[in-house]
C-alpha cells in the first residue's frame, strides 16, 4: 500500500512558511548574514579578527555567521556589512 505524499508550494520565504512573526525581517537578516559570511570568507578573516574589526565580541559575531540573528537589529547587521566593505576597500587600496 502506497502512502500519498502531499506537498505545498513555498511562498518563497521559508520564515513565512514556518510561521515566524516577522518573516520579511527574518529573511532580510538571513540575507545580510549571508553577505557578511561571504565577505569574511573571501577576505579569509577569522571570526575573531572580523569581530575585532567591528568592535564586537567573537561569540556575538559567531551568532551572525551561523545565522542566529534574532538578537540583532537589521540596522546593526547593515552597519557590520558596511564596515566590512569599507575595510575591504582600504585593504585593496593598500596593495
Amino acid at each position: 500500500m502506497k502512502e500519498e505524499i502531499t506537498a505545498e508550494m513555498s511562498s518563497g520565504n521559508v520564515f513565512a512558511d514556518l510561521g515566524f512573526d516577522n518573516p520579511e525581517e527574518e529573511l532580510l537578516k538571513a540575507k545580510l548574514a549571508r553577505e557578511i559570511r561571504a565577505i569574511i570568507k573571501h577576505r579569509r578573516l577569522t571570526q575573531a579578527k572580523a569581530a575585532e574589526m567591528l568592535g564586537m565580541k567573537q561569540p556575538d559575531f559567531s551568532d551572525i555567521v551561523t545565522g542566529r540573528t534574532g538578537k540583532f537589529l537589521i540596522d546593526r547587521l547593515v552597519r557590520c556589512l558596511e564596515s566590512l566593505n569599507r575595510a575591504g576597500k582600504v585593504d585593496a587600496e593598500d596593495k
